[in-house]
């Protein structure tokens, strides 16, 4: 099965606080955080962009500014839907450089081709992941509505678009807003489950460092702590 047809978003506009630097920059086997994550992307797509404005991102994507200043991620989200042509966006945070490339494209598959679904994320051991999401173009009008009112928690404001979405549509709203559950301690059962309902059940995706480090997949590099202890699992940072 090929990838869906989708762009793809690196989100970068954070301030790195607790990091004490900018993580987007921060070297992992030599190579940026932010050249990773935007390799990952190009796994999935052609159409890759930078969320954001910085300068010295710039040469590692095409950057998408921002509409409004202040916004956090949602901002970042907005920004995208109205910069994209395609229907589906994946946005990926920049810290994640564990999260294999073929869980994306098999996740990005099934969600695309639920005629209902217009957003998705992981909630990871019951926690909402939303800044790894897929959006459809039909959610920017409501994102733009949250950033006007100043509602900026991004996991809220999808719940919100969704069940406006689903009342317009008379859709179910877990059918508008897919959540797929995820446990840590359970990843590689769940990672087939993923594959087989994308109908690549067949396909190896996988490094053996990759399958042993799957509890790294969802995790975010924030603090110095946290990127040490990447700096330990190299081999299993996807190329």
């Amino acid at each position: 099965m090929t990838g869906p047809s989708l762009a793809g978003f690196v989100l970068a506009g954070g301030r790195s606080s607790r990091m004490g630097q900018d993580k987007a920059l921060l070297p992992l086997d030599s190579v940026p955080l932010i050249q990773r994550a935007v390799w990952k992307l190009r796994k999935l797509t052609s159409q890759v962009c930078i969320l954001g404005s910085r300068p010295e991102l710039s040469p590692f994507a095409p950057l998408v500014p921002d509409l409004r200043e202040s916004c956090g991620p949602l901002g970042g989200m907005e920004a995208a839907l109205s910069h994209t042509l395609y229907d589906w966006s994946l946005v990926l945070p920049v810290d994640m450089p564990f999260l294999p490339a073929a869980l994306l494209r098999c996740w990005a598959n099934i969600v695309v081709s639920r005629p209902s679904a217009r957003v998705a994320c992981f909630v990871v051991d019951d926690v909402p992941q939303p800044a790894l999401c897929l959006l459809h173009r039909e959610m920017l009008p409501f994102l733009t509505e949250a950033a006007q009112q100043g509602r900026f928690k991004l996991y809220p404001a999808l719940v919100q678009a969704a069940l406006q979405l689903a009342t317009r549509s008379g859709s179910a709203s877990d059918a508008v807003f897919l959540q797929r559950r995820w446990m840590v301690n359970a990843a590689l059962p769940l990672l087939r489950e993923l594959q087989a309902e994308a109908g690549e059940e067949s396909r190896e995706f996988l490094s053996p460092a990759q399958r042993a480090a799957s509890n790294l997949w969802f995790e975010n590099l924030n603090t110095p702590e946290q990127f040490a202890e990447a700096q330990q699992h190299l081999d299993a940072v996807e190329a």
